[in-house]
């Protein structure tokens, strides 16, 4: 099912069917740097972290991270939506690209795409948890609009992240 569209991009609920994408975005090096190692190394593992995370999220709270697919070929390129995350107050927007799809501007498209989406579900104030050294994604969310907020340790790494926010009502 279709969340939302851009004007080259789609961004769609996730199934089953998106599993072995899952396991090259989630083994990709970068996202091992930026994110972290999940240590998902299956097409069935990947899936079972779908089903268990966005999916679940998407059930639970109606929001979550969706596919982002071009429009021209309908070729998944990256994950991009809001998260609730135990250690945030606030819903936290995110995205993820295959790295043949970075510097084409989609990670800012897809993002703009979720923050009008977060402002239809109501949300009042969106965040964003990036580790200090990913300066791609820090230009992203600077562009979209949020601001430095605070550095703080993430609970289960202990890592340094920084703390984008704005106010979206």
């Amino acid at each position: 099912m279709i969340v939302l569209q851009t004007e080259r991009l789609r961004l769609r609920h996730m199934t089953d069917d998106d599993a072995a994408f899952m396991l090259a975005l989630l083994n990709d090096p970068a996202y091992h740097r930026f994110i972290g190692d999940r240590g998902v190394r299956t097409v069935e593992a990947a899936r079972d972290y779908m089903r268990n995370g966005a999916m679940a999220m998407v059930a639970r709270l109606g929001f979550g991270f969706y596919i982002v697919e071009r429009k021209e070929d309908g070729r998944p390129i990256g994950v991009s939506g809001l998260a609730k995350r135990d250690f945030l107050d606030d819903v936290d927007i995110g995205y993820a690209f295959l790295p043949e799809y970075g510097r084409q501007g989609y990670a800012i498209e897809a993002a703009v795409g979720v923050l009008a989406h977060a402002r239809a579900l109501g949300l009042k104030r969106l965040v964003a948890s990036v580790r200090p050294d990913n300066s791609a994604s820090i230009r992203v969310l600077e562009k979209l609009g949020l601001r430095f907020e605070r550095s703080f340790q993430a609970p289960q790494t202990a890592c340094e992240l920084h703390l984008f926010a704005m106010e979206i009502a």
